[in-house]
């Protein structure tokens, strides 16, 4: 595997591959470069000849806060003290206050991540290994909305909960996990993830059949490095694999075709104005009470 990776790690060991999101400073946001470098591991992964699993997880904290619409300016919130760190929907909301613009910035989260998002998705969905989702911590937005209901198997650290405010914000849900994530747990509760953003934490994720298993976040990665050996050293890996190709087989066309649907209604949404207006009123409450609190 090529080492000249700068947003992501790739390693490969004992029969499985691993892509690490490696943006910790930035909660891992998703920028263009990184998903480009994702995908390019994906496909790289699936043409390796000793591999089973692809492993994609995150370093530090979270495993992804979602679209980096700013990046200098997002990385110097996460530079912050943990204690006055805003969460990340507030963080981008800030940003927005301090460059006073709207609409650029609400194209550059629903926009410009859009084609390598995609094609990331019809990577994992397309590929051959089976694919496991680590999530190392919280995902918020596409970190939490994306890849969950396209994994064969998710494993979570005990800190995770993800959260898809999409809907405050004017935006739709992404890369169609509306439709992916209600294949797994039902309509309803995707509805409440996306329509809603309901925060959800790992337990009730594992409750409600999405997650697998639940490790300690202080040895989240080792833990599943010995789930997946444990699983190699009992089950075949071509029958592993031959298994994930006729679970996946029915469900590709829908996966598919949820990605354009998703990419078509965020598109007449931006179009609409809506984000900007959600954005600016938002902004303009953060605002408000910023100037209450230094008067106290």
């Amino acid at each position: 595997m090529p080492d000249n990776y700068k947003y992501i790690k790739v390693e490969v060991a004992e029969r499985i591959g691993t892509i690490t999101l490696n943006r910790p400073d930035s909660l891992n946001a998703f920028t263009q470069d990184m998903l480009t470098e994702a995908l390019n591991a994906v496909r790289e992964l699936n043409e390796h000849p000793d591999t089973v699993f692809t492993v994609l997880t995150g370093e530090g904290r979270f495993f992804s806060a979602g679209a980096d619409i700013r990046g200098e300016k997002i990385d110097s919130v996460a530079h912050e003290p943990m204690t006055a760190r805003p969460t990340p929907n507030l963080a981008i909301l800030e940003v927005c206050l301090q460059v006073k613009t709207f609409q650029p910035v609400v194209s550059d989260l629903g926009l410009s991540n859009t084609p390598s998002g995609v094609e990331l998705m019809r990577a994992l969905i397309d590929q051959r290994k089976v694919f496991v989702l680590a999530l190392n911590g919280p995902g918020v937005g596409g970190g939490g909305g994306w890849f969950p209901g396209i994994a064969d198997v998710v494993l979570a650290a005990d800190s995770t909960y993800i959260q898809v405010p999409f809907s405050s914000l004017g935006l739709v849900p992404e890369n169609g996990g509306a439709r992916t994530f209600a294949q797994t747990i039902g309509v309803h509760r995707a509805n409440e993830i996306f329509m809603f953003g309901k925060k959800v934490t790992a337990q009730e994720l594992r409750q409600w059949g999405l997650v697998a298993e639940i490790f300690p976040t202080e040895t989240f990665h080792r833990d599943v490095k010995s789930y997946l050996k444990r699983q190699l050293s009992v089950n075949d890996g071509e029958s592993m694999i031959l298994a994930r190709k006729l679970q996946n087989e029915p469900l590709r066309a829908e996966r598919m075709i949820a990605l354009y649907d998703a990419a078509d209604a965020l598109t007449e949404r931006i179009v609409d104005g809506a984000p900007a207006r959600r954005f600016k009123a938002k902004a303009s409450e953060l605002e408000a009470k910023s100037k209450k609190h230094s008067k106290l």
